[in-house]
């Protein structure tokens, strides 16, 4: 079973304190062989993700930085991260894997930038009957592996939705996220593919949810092309 190396989290503790390119191209070589090892991680979390739902994608992401538009300039991530994208249009949501050291890794599962009509449309399930979904988030099992849903969420109510509607703290949301958080000692074990492979099972009533949800109209007619 591939783990993750003891080295990623050393090295990425040192990118901490040398960000910046000259350190980096001198260590380069070391960054690329945790790389490839780093994909062979993700790669078994994906084949234990394809026993049990269908990954369309996996994108491991970039150590570069974006930082035309930051205010922190420095030029590299320090973590080690990648996403897993369920198949679509008929399996909605998504799940995220994310490794740095000093105890801030975790993963995610959920809708992190869901689509405006995609948005639109589970708050109108939501407020029509607002009773499944929190039966599906409160499930027990649902509950030890992931806690509560969290999400940024709107200050007053959505346009169009009651400010007064018994699940307003539902619809208020623009996410619908789902994270825990690991420490280093969790993310070095052997069976830590398991572990997160575990967490991600836990969540399928969620997606299966939200899968009926974003693939039906609110008469329940499929939206899906056969």
């Amino acid at each position: 079973m591939k783990s993750v190396p003891q080295e990623a989290l050393a090295f990425l503790l040192q990118l901490q304190k040398n960000n910046e390119r000259d350190w980096f191209n001198e260590h380069k070589a070391e960054f690329k062989a945790l790389e490839s090892e780093m994909k062979d991680f993700y790669k078994e979390i994906e084949i234990k993700l394809n026993l049990h739902d269908q990954i369309e994608k996996t994108k491991a992401f970039r150590i570069y930085r974006d930082i035309r538009f930051s205010k922190d300039k420095t030029p590299y991530k320090t973590n080690f991260g990648a996403s897993f994208t369920r198949r679509k249009p008929a399996l909605r949501g998504g799940y995220y894997v994310h490794i740095q050291p000093e105890n801030k890794s975790f993963i995610a599962v959920g809708f992190w930038n869901p689509h405006k009509d995609d948005l639109y449309r589970i708050r109108k399930e939501v407020e029509l009957d607002a009773e499944e979904i929190k039966q599906v988030i409160q499930q027990k099992e649902l509950k030890k592996y992931w806690g509560e849903v969290e999400g940024e969420r709107l200050k007053t109510s959505p346009k169009g939705f009651d400010k007064e509607h018994p699940a307003i703290d539902l619809l208020n949301l623009k996410q619908w996220n789902f994270t825990k958080k690991f420490t280093d000692k969790e993310v070095l074990a052997n069976d830590f593919a398991a572990t997160v492979d575990n967490h991600f099972k836990a969540i399928r009533p969620f997606f299966d949810y939200m899968s009926s949800v974003l693939t039906t109209d609110l008469n329940g007619v499929s939206l899906i092309d056969e």
